[in-house]
């Protein structure tokens, strides 16, 4: 943009000479009183300054033949006026004089050079009043002003009165608006963040008798990507060839990487097809979309066979090519594989090398790391932080711990500064370990180099704690967190929550839940789950549910481990209907019982004398595709037992065996007592006899059952 000056006083001064009348002094004037340099009478000038500012800026246009001239400025003298750079006030003094002058008219072109200054000083509401003034001299309109106005609104940030305009162009001024205004107009709302309109704008083109080109079609189907509605961008496409329209290559693009990115790759890969029946030829950017997206859902077969296609099209894969398809290979362990295009990259960058290296540190192949790492050290491409950071988490993986640390030194020493992630997975492995006063240090040591630790280095932290017992200590941490700035998550509250109420400070649970809401941390299923288990654990059943209500409302769904907590304290308290409410709602919803789900009920059912409806259920578990287990057995036999229907609870243990499931102490131990209750004292000593032949290693319950019964029997 051209800087605008402001004129001197003189300067001013002779500008608007040029607007008094033909007596005034400038134009009669004897030429010794104004010189030919424009100076005053008497004033000395050099050579260097013979050629004034205002001369200077008046260069365009005859001066000599302005100062003769005695009928003021035309309409094509003004227009060489504005387009100097001097400032708007001025510009509009000139315009206004000039417009006040006798048998003058401002034309189309004034008014359009200064339009066009106004939108660039984004000088808005002078020009909706320079538009009426138009309107009123009954001065045509072009479409090419609207257009310099809409991209000046694009350019000032003002989408909604750029659209405002192309509105008004036919309903206030008469002009009628083509295709060019309408794709201005898109154009300026996707860019500004605004895709939500320009369907919007679409509709109003086509019901306006406006055609559409591809153009239009781009930057429509490009905002209704951008606001998930692929389907419509889509069904936009079908409708080209009905408008005339020939899709090109950056229409078929933006549908495949909407496509991709919506994980919708089959039908990327046919709008591909597509692609080449249409003769538009893709680039690198959509293949690696469709490459991405395949790779995500470890379709790496179909990804390298996309790879092959691409290559046999001319295209040049890049480093992301390369990049996302050796990832790919390495996660599903085929890191030979990987390795293989790896040395067939024309050339490999230190992005790469860390991916390789990444691959391998995953699948636990530490030589080949060394190896690479020995390479890479040679290579022009010197290890980065992210290579460091890989070789530091393989060491911790694999439990070398002071190798690891050690190699912080090493990067130090060859000029490669750690980052908090180096020291952040150094603490993780250390904590996950115990070894929380070397983590400490560790701490200690980063915040010395002015190293902050982040969320998830005190989350490990704080964790480690909690599951050490060292509550207060974990509270002093979260505090210093707090402390420096660092905003505890979701993760970092469960934490605590979870140590506290497994300390039976349950109140203190609470009132840190509270804190977390306060703080703007929206509580998680986890966070819900651990406050509910602590109430039913103090058998507060009421509070629990109450608990419960607050998680609905707040809308965080149930899981199976809520539901499972619920009916194992409503079974334990006797209200086993209320359990099976519970049960079917959990089916409604769409979850999907397991096997402790259905062993509970089982459980209370037998608990409660209700061991047919038990019996009943375990066919309707084996029907929802779940396979009973030792558990499930236990409580049926042992609901048999306390009905005294031994001989039935005897052919089930047969069944369970003839099923391949092995009995364990609890189901000898149940069947030995009740046959010592029922006074079978010498079937129960048989009945064991017969499992230590089977591999039964009776406990001190099983001895103690038997000593008791025996005793009982001598002494009645």
């Amino acid at each position: 943009m051209l800087r605008r000056y402001r004129l001197t006083p003189s300067g001013r001064k002779l500008l608007w000479s040029l607007f008094e009348p033909a007596c005034c002094s400038l134009c009669t004037a004897e030429p010794e009183k104004v010189n030919s340099v424009g100076t005053l009478p008497g004033a000395h000038v050099s050579d260097s300054e013979k050629e004034t500012e205002w001369e200077r800026l008046l260069k365009p246009f005859d001066l000599e033949e302005l100062r003769k001239s005695l009928t003021g400025i035309s309409p094509y003298q003004l227009c060489k006026l504005l387009v100097l750079p001097i400032d708007v006030s001025m510009s509009m003094e000139l315009f206004e004089r000039a417009g006040a002058q006798k048998n003058y008219s401002h034309t189309y072109d004034v008014y359009c050079i200064l339009i066009d200054k106004l939108g660039a000083a984004k000088e808005f509401k002078i020009i909706d009043r320079l538009l009426l003034q138009m309107k009123e001299e009954q001065i045509t309109f072009r479409e090419s002003l609207f257009l310099m106005i809409m991209k000046h609104y694009g350019r000032a940030g003002l989408p909604g009165q750029a659209t405002r305009l192309l509105l008004d162009m036919r309903g206030i001024y008469s002009c009628e608006p083509t295709f060019r205004s309408y794709n201005v107009v898109l154009d300026i709302l996707v860019a500004e963040n605004c895709p939500n309109v320009a369907p919007n704008v679409y509709y109003d083109m086509l019901n306006k008798g406006v055609s559409p080109t591809v153009y239009t079609f781009f930057v429509v189907m490009r905002a209704l990507c951008v606001i998930n509605e692929v389907d419509s961008a889509l069904s936009l496409l079908r409708d080209m060839t009905r408008h005339g329209c020939v899709p090109n290559s950056a229409v078929y693009q933006i549908l495949i990487h909407a496509l991709s990115k919506t994980k919708r790759v089959d039908d990327a890969l046919k709008l591909l097809d597509e692609m080449f029946l249409m003769g538009c030829r893709p680039d690198v950017q959509t293949f690696n979309d469709i490459l991405g997206s395949l790779c995500k859902f470890n379709r790496i077969h179909e990804a390298a066979k996309l790879f092959d296609r691409m290559l046999l099209r001319g295209v040049t894969p890049d480093g992301f090519t390369y990049g996302v398809l050796i990832h790919a290979l390495c996660k599903v362990g085929k890191v030979d594989e990987a390795r293989a295009l790896w040395d067939k990259t024309p050339c490999s960058d230190v992005v790469l090398f860390n991916t390789m290296l990444s691959g391998y540190v995953i699948n636990g192949r530490f030589d080949e790391v060394k190896s690479l790492f020995c390479c890479l050290l040679d290579s022009p491409h010197k290890p980065d932080v992210f290579s460091y950071n890989i070789l530091i988490y393989g060491l911790c993986k694999k439990g070398h711990l002071h190798s690891a640390r050690d190699l912080i030194n090493e990067m130090e020493d060859n000029g490669c500064e750690p980052n908090v992630i180096t020291y952040t997975i150094l603490i993780d492995a250390l904590c996950k370990l115990g070894y929380l006063n070397e983590a400490n240090g560790l701490l200690i040591e980063m915040t010395g180099k002015g190293i902050n630790l982040n969320v998830v280095g005190y989350n490990c932290l704080i964790c480690a704690l909690c599951k050490e017992r060292r509550i207060a200590e974990a509270l002093k941490m979260y505090n210093e967190m707090t402390e420096k700035g660092c905003k505890p998550d979701i993760y970092t509250f469960n934490s605590l929550i979870d140590g506290l109420t497994k300390d039976d400070k349950v109140e203190q649970a609470l009132g840190l839940y509270h804190d977390m809401l306060l703080g703007g941390v929206v509580a998680n299923t986890v966070t819900y789950n651990i406050l509910m288990h602590a109430f039913l654990k103090r058998n507060e059943i009421q509070e629990a549910f109450r608990l419960v209500n607050e998680m609905i409302f707040r809308g965080c769904p149930l899981d199976n481990i809520t539901y499972n907590g619920l009916i194992k304290a409503l079974c334990r308290a006797g209200a086993v209907d209320r359990a099976l409410g519970l049960f079917e709602e959990m089916t409604r919803k769409g979850l999907h019982p397991n096997n402790i789900s259905c062993n509970i009920l089982i459980n209370g059912l037998g608990r409660t004398g209700r061991v047919q409806e038990a019996l009943e259920f375990l066919r309707d578990m084996i029907h929802r595709g779940l396979t009973p287990d030792i558990v499930t057995y236990n409580s049926l036999l042992n609901g048999l037992c306390r009905e005294g229907r031994m001989r039935e609870a005897l052919n089930l243990f047969d069944r369970i065996k003839l099923e391949g499931i092995c009995p364990d102490v609890i189901t000898y131990n149940t069947l030995i007592s009740w046959q010592c209750k029922e006074g079978l004292f010498e079937d129960a000593w048989l009945f064991l006899q017969g499992g230590i032949e089977s591999g039964f290693l009776p406990n001190h319950c099983t001895w103690q059952i038997l000593v008791n019964n025996c005793i009982s029997q001598v002494c009645p």
